[in-house]
């Protein structure tokens, strides 16, 4: 891989946090980057996010890391298609809600990396459950643009251990006119794992445009 400090990458390292296997699969199979940067597979849930995220950011772990979470999310809008990209300004859960950093620079990267693809911005909503129906319709009214059940508790729990660039990625695999249980589930799958395997390169030109703080 080289000397990061030699080729102009970041010295302090990328965290990318996401929940399944097959999107640890999906982050890693991508277009390689240069420099340090790790995919952690959390588990399923707030809970374990949290759990998972802070072991790392911990003594031993990657301390001063920059975090992104990313996999696959439920768009809330009408219009969204499997595939599509979301970047989050901010995410919200019960525990609160978490801004995000340089969300300007990843939309302007995703296009470069994913031409062609819709990209989306606007509040991530966390929920402990996969939601449904009028639950989805709710969350919508309340300005969210979409839901998953990690990136909240994974952008919170890294700021809790000290003041870091943070992001929330994600990848529509299911939307309103689109849901999981009806046929086409499998194709959209297939779409949002091949755009998720293509975002890396924009989650480093992220990184590498921002200075990390020092403390």
């Amino acid at each position: 891989m080289g000397d990061p400090r030699r080729s102009g990458a970041p010295v302090t390292p990328l965290l990318v946090a996401c929940a399944l296997g097959i999107e640890q699969v999906a982050l890693r199979s991508g277009r390689g980057v240069p420099g340090p940067v790790r995919v952690l597979r959390t588990g399923m849930g707030p809970r374990a996010a949290e759990a998972a995220v802070g072991r790392l950011l911990g003594p031993g772990g990657v301390p001063d890391a920059a975090v992104i979470a990313s996999g696959f999310c439920a768009g809330l809008a009408p219009g969204m298609h499997p595939g599509d990209l979301v970047v989050a300004e901010e995410t919200r859960d019960a525990d609160g809600t978490t801004p995000c950093t340089g969300t300007g620079v990843l939309v302007a990267a995703l296009a470069r990396a994913v031409p062609g693809r819709t990209v989306h911005t606007g509040p991530l909503t966390g929920s402990d459950h996969v939601v449904r129906g009028s639950e989805r319709a709710a969350l919508r009214a309340g300005g969210a643009i979409a839901v998953d059940m990690e990136s909240a508790a994974t952008l919170r729990t890294a700021l809790c251990h000290g003041p870091r660039p943070v992001a929330a990625v994600r990848v529509v695999v299911d939307a309103p006119e689109h849901e999981l249980v009806r046929i086409g589930t499998v194709r959209g799958g297939i779409s949002a794992f091949r755009v998720l395997r293509s975002v890396l390169p924009a989650f480093y030109e992220w990184h590498r445009s921002l200075l990390l703080p020092r403390r």
